[in-house]
């Protein structure tokens, strides 16, 4: 018999799980309504615990004794602002330093004996992709709250769902399947996307079994409807769409699916973040799992409420790699704690607004190009895709925005001028605009792919 080997029913204890991080519908039924005293009671005492756990990484402690940092001191919530961020600049330096897993881990492939580990690479949308171990504690409490975002758009115990994001190295298809088994008692039909299963089958399997969710991005779902009207069928009424994609154009999916679109967040090291509530008026925050702040994405210095910059995130669950104050560099903002209509306390988000290290400084204007998309896309003709790449043209930088169209090309070039005129008027800077078919940016943005969207590419 093999000594020392521990499975995962042995190396979880899955009662204690339950309490600290109760999945839905209990957690909607207390912890998402306990008053603001509770939440920062439970926030500050796993943030004490959180801080000692993660100075013990090399990295961690290296980085805390050249600030001066003592994790010892932490007394308030407020003291998290002493503590260095860093960002995944300084994890790819980790791992140069100490290849091939960096410094920044807790645990290494050797742990694996006293608990079952996983690890993901991230997408590397920003540069080279990176792993993550992931204990089995931190799967479980991840899939927790991936299914509580899951239950808030809609999906149930029962339910038949899609999941076709891309089954690969990143966490994502993973962390939606795990949710959905384990925590959801969904049975889930693993179709991955339509390079995997094609659109035609995936339309025929979501409709012969009554699936009440496909997850995929926003995107690729309304490609499906539209491969749906060509094998003669209706999107709103032969599907059974129950909850919907959080990426993608939210009024066109529910005039499409006929389905409330419930807006998340989350990314690759932490699963699931946040998630808005039938208010639509931000995205709670899961407090008893998660410290957000909002920091300025160039000094790192936080923000007051309401102020748009970086979100730098403090988790308080794991056991494995440690997110201290990891300035992820996607934009938001916070809101200021207030009892939201639907009866919380928990702090609220703002959704997704681009990445702060997307952003280009053209003649003195600093323009994201999540913000070039977005008004390219209010202009009459232009369809959802969109493009952005940042070139060197006769000595001084340049954006061009590519968009597609449904019109007759005789039409692109009326419709690249309304473009240009329009990024024009509400950016101050001359931006270049080119209008092309769809499926013409299928390659640049790996719509079919990758696991989330490419919309920039910087090409000087």
């Amino acid at each position: 018999m093999t000594v020392g080997i521990r499975r995962p029913w042995e190396a979880v204890d899955y009662d204690e799980l339950v309490r600290a991080f109760p999945p839905p519908p209990e957690y909607f039924e207390r912890t998402w309504l306990a008053p603001p005293d509770e939440i920062e009671r439970v926030q500050l005492g796993r943030l004490r615990e959180r801080a000692l756990a993660a100075a013990r990484v090399p990295f961690f402690e290296r980085r805390w004794a050249e600030a001066g940092f003592d994790p010892r001191t932490i007394r308030h919530l407020a003291d998290l602002e002493r503590v260095p961020s860093y960002t995944v600049h300084d994890i790819r330096t980790s791992i140069e330093r100490q290849p091939p897993w960096g410094d920044y881990q807790a645990v290494t492939p050797a742990d694996a004996r006293r608990e079952p580990l996983r690890v993901y690479m991230s997408g590397g949308t920003t540069g080279k992709s990176r792993p993550t171990f992931y204990t089995q504690w931190d799967r479980e409490v991840g899939a927790v709250l991936t299914a509580r975002a899951l239950y808030m758009q809609g999906i149930r115990p029962g339910d038949v769902v899609l999941n076709s994001w891309a089954y690969g190295t990143h966490n994502g298809a993973f962390s939606f399947d795990e949710a959905l088994h384990r925590w959801l008692n969904c049975v889930v039909l693993t179709t991955s996307t339509g390079n995997v299963t094609s659109s035609e089958r995936q339309v025929e399997l979501a409709i012969e079994y009554e699936a009440t969710a496909i997850l995929t991005t926003g995107d690729y779902l309304l490609r499906l409807a539209d491969v749906a009207r060509s094998m003669g069928y209706d999107p709103k009424a032969d599907f059974n769409i129950r909850a919907l994609p959080n990426i993608g154009d939210r009024g066109l999916l529910e005039s499409t699916f006929g389905a409330e679109c419930f807006n998340s967040y989350g990314f690759h090291e932490v699963q699931w973040v946040s998630v808005e509530c039938p208010a639509h008026d931000g995205l709670h925050i899961f407090e008893d799992a998660f410290v957000v702040q909002i920091v300025d994405p160039e000094t790192g210095e936080p923000l007051p409420d309401g102020e748009l910059g970086s979100i730098c995130i403090t988790e308080l669950y794991k056991t494995g790699s440690p997110q201290f104050r990891y300035n992820i560099m996607d934009l938001s903002s916070l809101y200021p704690r207030q009892q939201c209509a639907c009866g919380s306390w928990l702090r609220k988000m703002a959704p997704f607004a681009g990445r702060g290290d997307n952003m280009v400084k053209l003649r003195g204007v600093n323009v994201w190009p999540e913000a070039v998309g977005e008004l390219a896309l209010a202009v009459p003709g232009v369809s959802r895709d969109w493009f952005v790449r940042a070139v060197r043209d006769e000595n001084r930088d340049e954006l061009i925005v590519t968009v597609t169209s449904e019109r007759d090309p005789s039409e692109f070039d009326a419709l690249h001028t309304a473009v240009e005129e329009r990024l024009k008027e509400r950016l101050g800077v001359r931006i270049r605009a080119e209008v092309v078919p769809p499926g013409a940016l299928d390659a640049w943005t790996e719509v079919n792919v990758a696991p989330k969207l490419k919309r920039f590419r910087d090409e000087r």
